[in-house]
């Protein structure tokens, strides 16, 4: 009988922490210490992981504004284009990171799967519809703060941007954040998955495309939600379960007040209740929504559990020892 599947959503501190600058350095031993946790999942699970770019992509977009202009005077690329960079950055330090777990953990006698553990990273396309509402009111920030000079100067370089100004730290880039339909290379993942890989793909939510009236494709200039991608990946490759790891250890009740509540378990209806009474504090949009909203939507669609949880504690959430668990 075949192993399990899960889908693992790593957030951004799981690669560039709040405090650091992004060095690679930085990034190579963030992941490592992440991929120590994929490692113990590796025995009793099919793995697909996928993964923010918040901070890397944000790092293109500065190095892409800065080489701009005199002397250099070179072009600045589309998102779609800036999101598979990132794929590609990622998937190459994750690969490489957990393979050369593998290889050192075999050696010690430690893990008896080291042929057995083959990984690949997918460029990852999600498709949009050209109809989603998103495209006509562009909220998601992307790239760096301007003050409002040399936004003025971005605006008028570039017309079809749409500039912001952001919780009073400056202007920001803005761009439609549509829901996904699915993953594009759904086919060729599962049937990786079948063959042993385990799969990177659908890195910063995917690559956002939509379909032409002929049946070609085209990128677009958003960036869809990585946690509901993530969701929308797990539903294409009927994934048993959902590991959410973010930058904190389980969901609380009442968040940061004197009344905060750790939540160990909760089924779907419980969930849908805490949020009609509003019981999770007032940060929940920016960090927390998305991230409940994708599990509402991976159970109610058959997945059989949705754990969330920091990175560190990602293979004892699976079994039910960490995190919180969502079940239908």
């Amino acid at each position: 009988m075949p192993k399990p599947i899960v889908v693992i959503a790593l957030g951004g501190n799981a690669m560039i922490q709040g405090n650091q600058r992004g060095t690679i350095e930085e990034q190579v031993k963030n992941i490592t210490e992440t991929a120590q946790q994929i490692l113990q999942v590796i025995p009793n699970w099919r793995i697909v992981i996928t993964h923010g770019n918040g901070p890397q992509v944000g790092n293109i977009m500065l190095q892409m504004e800065a080489g701009s202009h005199p002397p250099y005077n070179r072009p600045i690329l589309p998102m779609d284009v800036c999101g598979a960079m990132t794929q590609g950055q990622i998937g190459y330090l994750f690969q490489n990171s957990l393979r050369n777990l593998v290889i050192k953990e075999s050696s010690q006698g430690r893990l008896e799967i080291r042929k057995k553990v083959k990984i690949i990273t997918i460029i990852t396309q999600v498709v949009v519809s050209k109809d989603d509402p998103a495209f006509k009111n562009p909220t998601k920030p992307v790239g760096p703060f301007y003050t409002l000079e040399q936004a003025n100067l971005i605006k008028k370089e570039h017309p079809e941007f749409t500039m912001i100004e952001d919780a009073g730290r400056g202007y920001r880039r803005v761009v439609p954040s549509p829901d996904p339909i699915k993953i594009y290379e759904r086919e060729q993942i599962n049937t990786l998955l079948l063959n042993g890989f385990i799969i990177i793909a659908s890195g910063g939510g995917g690559i956002p495309i939509v379909k032409n009236e002929d049946e070609t494709i085209s990128g677009v200039e958003a960036v869809v939600d990585k946690d509901l991608a993530g969701e929308r990946l797990a539903g294409d490759v009927n994934a048993d379960a959902f590991a959410i790891l973010t930058d904190t250890d389980k969901v609380y009740l009442n968040y940061k007040t004197p009344k905060q509540k750790g939540i160990d378990q909760m089924s779907v209806a419980e969930l849908e209740q805490y949020l009609k009474d509003g019981a999770f504090g007032k940060k929940l949009k920016g960090s927390m929504g998305p991230k409940l909203k994708a599990a509402i939507r991976f159970i109610k669609a058959g997945g059989k559990k949705v754990v969330i949880t920091k990175p560190e504690f990602a293979a004892a959430a699976l079994e039910g020892k960490a995190g919180t668990t969502i079940i239908p």
